[in-house]
């Protein structure tokens, strides 16, 4: 541990604002002489007290409950103190300053972000994926992704990854004994079923990363660009996304200049959909040309893009030129992306006519065929009817799982040669337990730990 890690913290646990309750947390090694010191005596353990908050001069600042969770018994596995106070910024930074004030004898200091349950994992409270799923809980945007934050705070992920380590070292322990035994070693590794054992577990942690993709896009969601020349409904089509009127739409060529962003979810997903400038080879002025710059600067970090098209104008040579030149330039991100998603819009106002294969035709304005183009973006995004029991992931993780997967399949590579290079094996093994082990952060360099309980908030 680092020296700040044996200092005590302090600080307030409640969301910024006004609430009925605010509360003011303290952890440490021994917070005893900081009870002493605010109340005069001791606390029953985990017994709420109500008693008066007071200042050193013994004026009041508030009356609330005061709770002691003794160590190893508490969120931190240090000692706890929590003060419950009436929820009014003043209150809870008077009561923050008292508390600062009591514990300078035994140094006690405010919090970093995630300083608290970076303690609870160093503590072994929580393994590194439970402590960042108290994260993603706390940031969950849809109910499909606070349910699955929930399971992998109780350990539905890391009691995953625990099962796929146990086999990984069965089968190490059998590699690294036929080491001892060279006569024997091709015998050996046939008696134990070396190669049912691995593809066995190449499996599984096939499985698992299928489970822990889903687990990401929950967590992530999936960003999508609406591209396309001037007034083919770019707008109209967020605006019908969302279910209410989030851009403005006129027929006036230019009206959208800075991109408008707003959040759906399709099935629990959350979608991150981007209203962008037309685009059209000279802007009217100068901030209609800073708006279509913006709009490629979104292409280029977006995840699908969706390239709608005017059905009411398609044969215009001017027009199809126009599209012919956007998708030239959206060609090569549409490579990266894997999905360049043609939809055509104002379907309502022509008669049916025959589209490119792949193609949607859509009207904004009724509605007509919005679900066909979400079912769209949910298979582009890997979306699948989720099991039951999913849980939330990270991209650190999907990556992880997925260096597993590669040198357990270059493991099978070796085992496969006559006769198998054991040594090359065995170090293939230890290298795919080494990246199961960063997810639980069995294996975890202080900088990636900095990473992630950096972007915690304060009391958290």
């Amino acid at each position: 541990m680092l020296p700040r890690h044996h200092e005590p913290i302090v600080a307030i646990a409640t969301a910024p604002g006004r609430g009925a309750v605010g509360i003011v947390r303290a952890s440490g090694r021994d917070l005893a002489p900081l009870m002493q010191a605010l109340f005069g005596r001791p606390l029953a353990p985990r017994h709420a007290t109500y008693l008066p908050f007071t200042d050193a001069a013994g004026a009041p600042i508030d009356q609330g409950l005061a709770i002691h969770f003794p160590a190893p018994h508490s969120y931190t596995g240090e000692d706890v103190l929590e003060l419950q106070a009436h929820g009014g910024p003043v209150v809870l930074q008077l009561l923050l300053a008292r508390v600062l004030e009591a514990g300078a004898a035994i140094g006690l200091r405010l919090a970093q972000p995630g300083e608290f349950t970076e303690r609870a994992f160093l503590n072994d409270k929580l393994d590194l994926a439970q402590a960042e799923a108290v994260a993603d809980l706390i940031d969950a945007s849809t109910e499909a992704a606070a349910r699955s934050a929930g399971r992998s705070l109780a350990g539905a992920l890391s009691g995953e990854v625990h099962a796929l380590a146990e086999a990984l070292i069965a089968l190490r322990t059998l590699v690294e004994a036929t080491l001892d035994f060279p006569e024997e070693e091709i015998d050996f590794l046939q008696r134990a079923d070396a190669q049912g054992q691995l593809a066995a577990l190449r499996a599984r942690v096939a499985g698992v990363l299928g489970r822990a993709r889903q687990g990401a896009l929950l967590r992530e969601g999936l960003h999508v660009v609406l591209a396309g020349q001037p007034n083919v409904g770019k707008s109209s089509l967020l605006n019908a996304l969302a279910g209410a009127e989030r851009a403005i739409v006129t027929a006036i060529p230019g009206t959208t200049r800075d991109p408008v962003r707003e959040s759906i979810q399709i099935e629990g997903v959350p979608m991150h959909v981007v209203d962008t400038a037309g685009l059209r080879e000279h802007g009217a002025d100068e901030v209609e040309r800073i708006g279509i710059e913006r709009t490629w600067q979104a292409v280029e970090r977006a995840d699908a893009l969706v390239f709608l098209h005017d059905l009411t104008r398609r044969g215009e040579p001017a027009y199809e030129a126009a599209d012919a030149a956007i998708r030239e330039r959206l060609a090569p991100h549409a490579g990266r992306q894997a999905l360049l998603l043609d939809v055509y819009n104002k379907a309502d106002a022509v008669e049916a006519a025959a589209l490119p294969a792949g193609a949607l035709a859509i009207s904004a304005r009724s509605g007509a065929g919005l679900d066909a183009l979400r079912r769209a973006l949910l298979e582009h995004a890997g979306w699948s009817v989720p099991p039951e029991g999913l849980f939330i992931a990270r991209e650190r993780h999907v990556q992880a799982l997925r260096r597993c997967g590669e040198h357990l399949a270059l493991a099978q590579q070796q085992l496969d040669a006559s006769p198998p290079p054991l040594e090359l094996l065995a170090e293939e093994l230890r290298l795919a337990h080494h990246a199961l082990g960063e997810i639980t952060g069995q294996f975890s360099a202080d900088e990636l730990l900095g990473r992630i309980f950096g972007r915690f908030c304060i009391g958290k």
